[in-house]
């Protein structure tokens, strides 16, 4: 059992940068692949990023993709997801989560472990 704790939210103005933390603990792996998704209020839980174990290949979402990057520290058993450019539509909760797998990386149903989320909100 993997336990996973998200931290790095908070509020910020559009246009600015945040970086969300995942700190794993448990039965850790540096042979997981981690993964970003969040839900916004009403919606459901979308995918946004995912760093696969060994070569580090990256996945982002369209929405994304040039504005957020993901990277590990599997020394410290922590994931990172840097968000720059923050815009109103990226207000959501944010939860990071673990897998076995190395495709269909997108699917929440691949995951078996997730955090509780922490919540990100951005200011017009």
């Amino acid at each position: 059992q993997v336990q996973l704790v998200e931290s790095g939210g908070g509020l910020v103005q559009a246009g600015g940068s945040l970086r969300l933390s995942c700190a794993a603990s448990g039965r850790t792996s540096n042979t997981y692949t981690m993964g970003w998704f969040r839900q916004a209020p009403g919606k459901e839980r979308d995918f946004v990023a995912a760093i696969t174990w060994g070569e580090d290949d990256t996945y982002y979402s369209d929405s994304v993709k040039g504005r957020f990057t993901i990277s590990r520290d599997n020394a410290k058993n922590t994931v990172y997801l840097q968000m720059n450019s923050l815009n109103t539509e990226d207000t959501a909760v944010y939860f990071c989560a673990c897998t076995l797998a190395r495709w269909d990386l997108s699917k929440s149903n691949q995951y078996g472990s997730w955090g509780p989320g922490t919540q990100v909100t951005i200011s017009s």
